[in-house]
């Protein structure tokens, strides 16, 4: 995948101390996490800011719920979500807002 870096975190990563390392999570051993670890441990750090209904996953889904609302092509999200199908790009994006997108359409006429 080649999904260029938004600019605030272009700036967030050129601002960083890593010493020539790219890895920027640690576990508490030290090492990087596996993305599975990370994934829990998202979700731990949701329910620590009382926010249990949050989690990693659901910040790609509503990434990609995001760019469907705006207007990206079901191949851009492909893209940026690293699908394979348009099948899978639907999950993602079923609960977008239809009537914002209908409206889009419309214009489109």
């Amino acid at each position: 995948m080649d999904i260029p870096l938004h600019p605030t975190l272009a700036e967030s990563i050129a601002a960083a101390k890593v010493n020539g390392k790219m890895t920027f999570l640690l576990t508490e051993f030290g090492k990087p996490f596996t993305a599975n670890g990370f994934g829990n441990k998202f979700k731990d750090w949701c329910r620590q800011a009382d926010l249990p209904h949050c989690s990693a996953h659901g910040i790609r889904k509503a990434t990609l719920t995001r760019l469907a609302e705006r207007g990206a092509t079901p191949h851009e999200i492909m893209a940026v979500g690293g699908h394979r199908s348009l099948e899978e790009v639907e999950r993602y994006t079923a609960k977008a807002r239809r009537s914002a997108m209908a409206d889009s359409a419309l214009r489109k006429l």
